[in-house]
């Protein structure tokens, strides 16, 4: 049954201080709760009858399934179409940021990276390029918020984000590490020499990335505006130019291979 407390718990998980308290995250819709489902421990399944009776065999047995109307749903999704299905989950335990290992393979850092919007689809492109890992900064936007979880499209149940104290991190990569970043006066990534595996830095919408990071950069890379010269944009969004410079990493591989 659907109560004020069921309709209060859900909303309040769009707060990073509750997810954090109550350990959950909330999931909307078919694809991203399908997609979801596999990967974590689905604790609550609010549905529509309908969509109970068609995706039965993938709701797991622990999950407290609780059947609701549209109008029910309305209250509790922050989404414009109201969704036929909403789940929460339990939030992962948090990964050893040891495990990232960026000598081995490529992996992509976040400083300070702030919109869900950006964080969604760049979760969603790494998943799309092979990338299983992501270091943030703890002052990035939480990976499980509601909007951030949406946008990737169910590729937050492949790549896991793991937050720390970044240029503490960056520091303390073996001295071999290549540590790519983003940057105005960087070379153009075009016709730089790219490995297979390192850290690729993007950073801050606004401020890019911050001076303390910068400094422990090896490869400044640039994604330069076409045709050259051209009036243009002043920058790129942060989620395009992960896309574009996860797409020339893995092109050359391809080439490479």
């Amino acid at each position: 049954m659907i109560t004020k407390r069921t309709i209060k718990l859900v909303n309040s998980l769009a707060d990073a201080r509750d997810r954090r308290e109550t350990g959950l995250f909330v999931a909307e819709g078919t694809k991203c709760v399908l997609d979801v489902l596999p990967h974590f421990t689905c604790r609550y399944l609010f549905a529509e009858e309908s969509w109970l009776d068609a995706n039965a065999a993938a709701i797991p047995a622990a999950a407290e399934v609780v059947p609701a109307t549209r109008g029910e749903l309305r209250m509790m999704t922050r989404l414009m179409a109201t969704p036929p299905v909403i789940a929460l989950f339990g939030l992962p335990p948090a990964a050893d940021v040891d495990s990232a290992r960026p000598d081995r393979s490529l992996v992509v850092a976040l400083d300070r990276v702030q919109d869900p919007g950006n964080l969604g689809t760049i979760i969603r492109t790494c998943d799309w390029m092979g990338v299983e890992t992501i270091v943030a900064s703890h002052d990035c936007v939480d990976a499980f918020s509601p909007k951030v979880v949406q946008s990737t499209m169910g590729a937050i149940a492949r790549v896991r984000v793991i937050y720390t104290d970044l240029p503490a991190f960056v520091a303390s990569l073996p001295e071999a590490t290549e540590v790519y970043g983003t940057f105005l006066d960087g070379d153009n990534i075009y016709s730089t020499a790219l490995a297979s595996a390192g850290l690729l830095v993007m950073g801050n919408e606004g401020s890019g990335i911050s001076p303390q990071v910068a400094e422990a950069v090896t490869r400044r890379l640039f994604i330069p505006p076409f045709p050259a010269g051209r009036p243009t944009s002043e920058s790129l969004n942060v989620a395009t130019a992960t896309a574009i410079c996860l797409s020339e990493f893995r092109s050359r591989q391809l080439r490479e291979s």
